[in-house]
């Protein structure tokens, strides 16, 4: 066993504080990487609270990690002590149903493992990386480029590869209209990738406040979703709309968007069903699609993408003890675009 020290939440209400645990002892398949960052994702929250009513205490949140690799199993071919090395949003799946054979284990049918608030085969429960240290299984552990800014990287590995995915499996390309709604951390992150693609884009956004900050990301174009006359020149224009907001609104104002054959992803899950306009689907022969986070090889070919076109998200490197404050900035939509803890600062 390997002493970890962690900041963890006890329960749903109360503040995260410092924790120590056990992680397992090195297996001969396992990679031991020391975290040097880990990104603040908004589903660290709902999980903290026990939003999604599945929560399990205590709990060490963290599922965007990025650090160096400090020992191997014995059996490990892909990695050694140095090694730059991440874990995204799982740690590990079945391996043997459809999804998981065809490289999609974020959907395996036996249900992926998470990197927190999850359960191990044997039923040890899951920590993640608001910690000094995590041991994973070689075949979850992610390849980092050597030249990029770490704290910026963290991020990427699920902001990164839930806004890369769907751009992928809807096969983006120069040329392509790319619609992007709300401008938060997962939508910044759709812009930049968007746009390394070769599409046009577009930011849909609420607030004109946002115009500014769309454009330096690369944004192509800027449209207030409450004015009228705005959206009227948008109709049929999109081949695809990222979709990235979690709050009520109605997803039949963006539909009206999508050319023939248009597609709305959604990525964000609103509190309540949203109510569709058959009519809108069908008269344009419109699709409403979701995406979760890409399997494991997906992620990988992300990090490359993104080492190849020099894309980050925009961070704000906070020290562990900060986590607190974060947590309440982000329920105010005040960050940008994405909080990372320096895990020195531990």
């Amino acid at each position: 066993m390997t002493s970890t020290k962690a900041w963890a939440a006890q329960d749903a209400s109360t503040p995260l504080t410092p924790y120590s645990f056990e992680r397992r002892a090195l297996n001969a398949d396992d990679v031991q990487i020391e975290i040097l960052f880990c990104g603040v994702c908004h589903s660290d929250i709902h999980q903290v609270r026990n939003e999604w009513g599945n929560s399990i205490y205590p709990m060490v949140p963290g599922h965007e990690i990025v650090g160096r690799v400090t020992s191997v199993g014995n059996k490990v071919t892909n990695f050694k002590i140095g090694d730059l090395a991440g874990v995204g949003c799982f740690v590990d799946s079945c391996g043997t149903c459809p999804s998981c054979s065809e490289g999609l284990e974020q959907y395996c049918e036996s249900g992926v493992i998470g990197s927190y608030n999850s359960k191990e085969k044997d039923g040890t429960p899951t920590m993640g990386g608001y910690s000094d240290k995590v041991i994973c299984k070689e075949s979850f552990v992610l390849k980092i480029a050597d030249h990029l800014d770490l704290s910026r990287v963290a991020p990427l590995l699920c902001a990164g590869i839930t806004t890369y995915s769907p751009l992928r499996q809807w096969n983006v390309k120069k040329g392509d209209k790319v619609g992007v709604i709300g401008l938060g951390g997962l939508g910044h992150m759709a812009v930049k990738l968007a746009v390394a693609m070769g599409a046009e884009v577009t930011v849909l956004s609420t607030s004109k406040s946002k115009e500014e900050d769309a454009l330096n990301l690369g944004a192509h174009r800027f449209t207030v979703t409450k004015d009228p006359e705005h959206l009227k020149e948008h109709r049929s224009y999109f081949n695809l709309l990222i979709n990235t907001v979690s709050a009520k609104h109605d997803l039949n104002l963006y539909l009206s968007l999508l050319k023939v054959d248009g597609t709305m992803v959604l990525l964000g899950v609103p509190p309540e069903a949203p109510e569709i306009s058959v009519f809108n689907l069908i008269s344009r022969r419109r699709r409403l699609a979701g995406s979760l986070v890409g399997g494991i090889a997906e992620t990988q070919e992300m990090l490359v993408f993104c080492a190849e076109h020099n894309v980050m998200a925009d961070v704000e490197v906070i020290p562990i003890n900060y986590i607190n404050k974060a947590y309440e900035r982000m329920m105010k939509n005040d960050v940008h675009y994405r909080f990372v803890i320096d895990m020195a600062t531990l």
